[in-house]
């Protein structure tokens, strides 16, 4: 099958949105976009669209499409990490497009892993998708293997407000996100993140992305803070969909833990997206997470909803 391959730009938003969404439905991991957050990714931090991105083409159609980003720094077990990403409209699958995209970009991102540590061990990883998904089958052809297990938990926000109202409080301990504290926030989730796997410290430049992206809520984001005007906690909240609250990060640094202070920020969250009028709220959560975080998520209600498998391979 011939197609024509070259990086995605401005240009192909509108179809990049559209593909997006419908594997979002197809593959029902019920991600969905609007083209301003696509539009936010061809232009953040480190990313550049002509070395890092290839999309494929067949008679004006856009049919597949694959990113990719490197850390730039090692994990807590110094292991240097790529992300691939995209996806093959579902009519033109089991014709070798997504093949030829792997192909092209798995080199790619390998040696940019090189470029940017050289010394250090690197792994390619890649979602997989549900069980099931077409997308398992092609990377273990590739030589990669399940690493990890997501799941993504949801739990209904009520319009009214008395189950909400009863969730904990840490009256004068946590407190509403202010924009003065966005380089507190980043040490503190740096710290929270150190040991976690696959995890790598955020540089200011990608944590600027974050807090300042179109879907960032600091009306929905909570933090501890200490005396000394350091964050302890936080809980980051996000609306990528209508009516939903994303809780995309919750942390705690090391020397604070035990307090309670991810318990509070989570339900002064939830609090506030019931006030807002959201009607449920979700997050993704590392099924062998050792923090005890799904039990915590457990005990406030949220309930699983799909798990992800994550695959990597050795460069």
């Amino acid at each position: 099958m011939t197609v024509d391959l070259r990086p995605l730009d401005t240009e192909s938003l509108p179809a990049w949105t559209e593909l997006v969404n419908l594997l979002g439905k197809v593959d029902g991991l019920e991600e969905f976009y609007d083209e301003a957050d696509l539009a936010e990714e061809l232009s953040s931090a480190g990313f550049d669209p002509a070395e890092h991105s290839l999309a494929a083409w067949q008679d004006g159609q856009l049919v597949g499409f694959t990113n990719i980003s490197a850390s730039s720094n090692l994990d807590g077990a110094g292991v240097a990490s790529g992300y691939l990403d995209g996806g093959v409209h579902p009519d033109h699958r089991g014709r070798g497009i997504g093949r030829q995209l792997m192909d092209a970009m798995e080199p790619r991102l390998a040696e940019l892993l090189r470029q940017r540590h050289p010394d250090a061990p690197a792994m390619l990883r890649a979602r997989g998708g549900l069980a099931g998904a077409s997308a398992r089958r092609l990377l273990e052809r590739r030589g990669y293997q399940v690493a990890r297990h997501f799941h993504d938990l949801e739990r209904p926000l009520p319009g009214s407000l008395p189950e909400v109202d009863a969730l904990p409080k840490v009256d004068g301990v946590v407190q509403p996100y202010r924009s003065e504290l966005a380089e507190q926030l980043r040490l503190a989730h740096n710290d929270a993140f150190a040991q976690h796997w696959g995890s790598s410290p955020r540089t200011p430049e990608r944590w600027r992305d974050l807090i300042e992206s179109r879907s960032f809520r600091p009306e929905l984001t909570f933090v501890g803070v200490a005396e000394d005007g350091s964050v302890d906690a936080y809980v980051i909240g996000r609306v990528w969909q209508p009516g939903e609250l994303w809780i995309d990060l919750v942390g705690t640094r090391q020397r604070a833990r035990g307090r309670g202070l991810a318990r509070a920020g989570l339900a002064a969250s939830l609090r506030a997206g019931a006030e807002q009028g959201l009607d449920r709220a979700g997050l993704s959560v590392d099924s062998e997470n050792a923090s005890g975080a799904g039990r915590l998520y457990a005990s406030l209600g949220f309930e699983p909803r799909r798990s992800v498998a994550l695959y990597e391979r050795s460069v």
